[in-house]
């Protein structure tokens, strides 16, 4: 049976259930508590897609372990830009959620947050020297004070065990070290902040999936919603100042259907994504960090691999990958169709030249797809020598849409981050890509509403710093102010402050 609601006027749609739409809420609310929001997943759950704990590493992107962050330069100096800046995006996200935790709008922060320390690893006299080349550069740093730099066997295996037993003794290798390092549970966040929101009158619907979307003629919007139940769909048209595409890998879409003609060319390949799981206690309790590798030359950054502590539900485990593979669906409990529905007359092109000229994408899913449960054990190795193969079991992780656009010459490119589009009039806002977007979600999303909202710039400005109390200030720039920030974060969150280092 298929019948249909009357138009409902709201301010404000937030489209997905997941950690960006529940922020973008979070923000909304407090500068202006009056206006109406609503709330649109289309899984009976909220969180379930890239936001769920297990489909993510959990890692708090903070730029102190992840290695693409800071590449080398042909001199050989250490470009830090993408750290520092990485790392600033997170300490924002820490204010944000420090603020909430102080106001009892989510729980205990140990039920979203944990410490743990972030690792860098390297093997081979070249990556050895680069990795203390980047220490030297970082740790001069304010964010970035709290790293330490080892080279010896006995150091590195009283920070991580794993990392050195059954090791080769004349293998040459290193770690860096940063105890101010974090765990985050980005489902248990995001359903926290949306419990909040409805006990503050957000309406979040749940089974609603947006189907399509035009324009009235006042410049809002009108949005085709299909609700499902057991046994019927209810059709309802909602009318909104604004939207928001928070729907991960089925954002493009709704901005395709919007019209929006900054996203021609755009394009997206599915990426499905594995990992390599452990529950034995024995050897959970020696591992204490997220390790972090550097890819082999010419890699991905996708194919970055990383040795994880997890703390979810207040249980710890560890994660090993990630493992890429082919999948056409946009989001890990979407359809077989979802790639072939993004496509437009405008983005074949660019799909099939990325094709063609890029073949490292391609590479990488074929060797990942193609490898033995040996493989794959063998590069978990690399990590922890005396792995043992029946201690691990593989599972399913996100599905991830890696976003492609046109360069200059009209050729398709990928684009390894996250990338805000909106309408020239503000009305219609959406993030793409598959970086580490949700670490950096509350920077994401000062963008949006700067971009969309230019004319309550100044009367917000001061609610925000209420949240944010760093917003406008570069803590880079100011080393007493970056202390200081980290210092009383950690304190409410729980985790480590640069004053308490060992």
């Amino acid at each position: 049976m298929n019948t249909q609601a009357a138009l409902r006027p709201y301010d404000v749609v937030l489209v997905g259930g997941g950690i960006m739409s529940a922020t973008l809420g979070i923000l909304l609310k407090h500068v202006e508590p009056t206006w109406s929001i609503a709330v649109y997943e289309r899984l009976p759950e909220l969180a379930a897609e890239a936001s769920a704990p297990w489909n993510n590493a959990g890692t708090g992107h903070a730029g102190l372990c992840e290695l693409d962050y800071t590449p080398e330069n042909p001199d050989g100096g250490i470009d830090i830009a993408e750290a520092i800046r990485v790392n600033e995006h997170f300490q924002q996200s820490r204010q944000l959620w420090a603020s909430l935790v102080e106001a009892e709008i989510v729980g205990k922060p140990d039920t979203f947050i944990n410490p743990v320390p972030h690792m860098a690893l390297v093997h081979g006299t070249d990556d050895v020297d680069y990795l203390r080349r980047r220490f030297e550069t970082l740790s001069a740093q304010p964010l970035f004070s709290g790293m330490r730099f080892s080279a010896e066997s006995k150091t590195i295996e009283g920070w991580a065990p794993l990392l050195t037993e059954r090791r080769g003794l004349y293998e040459p290798f290193a770690v860096t070290r940063d105890v101010t390092g974090t765990d985050v549970d980005y489902g248990s966040l995001t359903r926290q902040m949306f419990a909040h929101l409805e006990a503050s009158g957000v309406e979040v619907h749940r089974r609603c999936e947006v189907r399509g979307m035009r324009k009235n003629n006042d410049g809002s919007w009108q949005l085709r919603i299909h609700q499902f139940t057991d046994n019927d769909r209810l059709t309802r048209w909602v009318d909104t100042r604004f939207v928001f595409a928070g729907a991960g890998g089925w954002a493009l879409k709704l901005l395709q259907n919007a019209g929006l003609p900054q996203v021609q060319g755009y394009g997206l390949l599915p990426v499905s994504g594995r990992f390599l799981r452990c529950d034995n206690p024995e050897l959970v309790a020696q591992h204490h960090a997220k390790v972090y590798g550097r890819a082999k030359r010419g890699a991905l950054p996708i194919s970055l691999p990383h040795l994880d502590t997890r703390v979810i539900d207040g249980k710890r485990a560890l994660l090993f990958g990630p493992y890429a593979g082919a999948n056409p669906k946009l989001l890990k409990h979407g359809s077989m169709l979802d790639t072939a529905a993004s496509l437009r007359s405008h983005n074949v092109g660019s799909l099939a030249s990325v094709h063609k000229g890029d073949s490292g994408l391609i590479r990488l899913l074929l060797t990942q797809m193609t490898a033995t449960r040996g493989r794959k054990m063998a590069v978990l190795r690399e990590f922890a020598p005396a792995a043992n193969n029946g201690d691990w079991t593989m599972i399913k992780a996100g599905q991830y849409a890696q976003l492609v656009k046109r360069d200059a010459n009209g050729r398709g490119v990928l684009q390894f981050g996250t990338e805000v589009v909106s309408s020239a009039d503000g009305s219609i806002a959406g993030v793409l890509g598959a970086s580490s977007e949700a670490s950096s979600a509350v920077s994401i999303l000062l963008d949006v509403l700067e971009r969309c909202f230019p004319r309550y710039r100044g009367l917000w400005t001061a609610s925000l710093r209420d949240l944010i109390p760093s917003l406008g200030q570069s803590l880079a720039a100011d080393t007493r102010l970056a202390r200081h920030t980290m210092s009383r974060t950690a304190e409410v969150l729980g985790l480590v402050a640069p004053d308490n280092l060992p």
